[in-house]
């Protein structure tokens, strides 16, 4: 096997991030340690790729923002243009380059990153989301590159540095929003529960509902299909049962948007027969018919974090892990309140 950086760094008694800053002869790293991971190094034969190092000393300050693996349904998504666009507006003011990494799959996602890493291209990489045993994630945290995830770490939570918002607070707030307005039948639409923030969005519904005396009907809680097609088909079943939901939480507002549509072909009124709660607070959720309610993230504001955090630990590489959570707020508007 293969020896790595996280195995030097581990006989060395540093970070893994330390070491690669050892092999760029970072300024920031003491002469006595870079003496000692160079031992470590020697010791089980590491060579790490000089050449590389020597490029990325030169052309530093450039970080790569990694979008989610998708051939098209990410670039739909607002909530990552708006994370980008925040990490650009701290960036230009810190005079640091960016650039989006994208990819259609997992395998296709790991060979750019692999790519840009080996040539030195970027001093460290902001993943724009947070999955469980994501192989892009593992690949940063074993090859001890820096990188700083939005959504909450899977793992390493202690070597990560990672910026989130409370989703399971998010969604015990919208999901009391529809208690409040007289619901008892609230159903969960959700994607994909390996993604942190859409497992922790489900629990904090079902938290609501148990602290508020609600049994959770598992038919409401759903985690929906990728494709749009089998989405249709789940959220139409759903509505056509005969104990069909009064209220759901959507974890999206494109999600929602679509959910709004379905609703129109069935007759069903919003929000007199099915009331909505989403998130983001997106372009989406104003233009809908009727407006969204909407939990807003704030996701420039994580993007402004995620960078400022990437900045200060490429200039300063021995700072301990850091987690931020960024507040959310509830939006009402006409899709959960009769009264508006």
């Amino acid at each position: 096997m293969a020896v790595t950086i996280k195995d030097v760094a581990q006989l060395a008694g540093v970070s893994p991030s330390t070491v690669s800053r050892t092999c760029k002869d970072h300024p920031s790293i003491s002469e006595e340690t870079k003496e000692k991971v160079r031992q470590a190094m020697q010791k089980l034969g590491y060579e790490p790729n000089f050449q590389a190092s020597n490029l990325a000393s030169q052309n530093s300050r450039t970080i790569g923002i990694v979008l989610p693996p998708s051939a098209r349904e990410t670039y739909e998504n607002s909530f990552y243009l708006e994370a980008i666009r925040g990490i650009s507006s701290f960036c230009n003011q810190k005079q640091y380059i960016n650039t989006v990494v994208t990819g259609n799959t997992e395998e296709e996602l790991l060979s750019v990153i692999k790519t840009m890493s080996r040539s030195g291209q970027v001093d460290g990489f902001i993943v724009l989301y947070s999955k469980q045993d994501d192989i892009v994630i593992n690949h940063l945290y074993n090859e001890g590159f820096l990188y700083v995830l939005i959504g909450k770490a899977y793992q390493n939570i202690n070597q990560t540095i990672y910026i989130d918002n409370d989703n399971i607070l998010a969604a015990q707030e919208a999901t009391e929003h529809l208690i409040k307005q007289g619901h008892k039948k609230i159903a969960y639409l959700g994607g994909d529960n390996s993604l942190m923030f859409s497992a922790d969005r489900r629990a904090g519904y079902q938290l609501a509902l148990t602290m508020n005396g609600i049994a959770i009907n598992p038919n409401y809680c759903q985690e929906l299909p990728f494709k749009k097609k089998d989405q249709i088909k789940a959220i139409n079943q759903l509505l056509s049962s005969d104990d069909r939901p009064t209220a759901i939480v959507v974890c999206d507002d494109i999600l929602a948007f679509t959910l709004e549509d379905i609703c129109e072909e069935l007759k069903l009124s919003i929000p007199k027969d099915i009331a909505i709660v989403s998130f983001n607070n997106s372009l989406i959720a104003k233009l809908a018919t009727p407006k969204l309610t909407s939990i807003d993230v704030n996701s420039y504001q994580l993007g402004i974090e995620a960078a400022s955090q990437m900045i200060n630990h490429i200039e300063n590489p021995n700072l301990m892990a850091t987690k931020i959570i960024v507040p959310h707020h509830l939006v009402v508007r006409e899709s959960s309140s009769l009264d508006r």
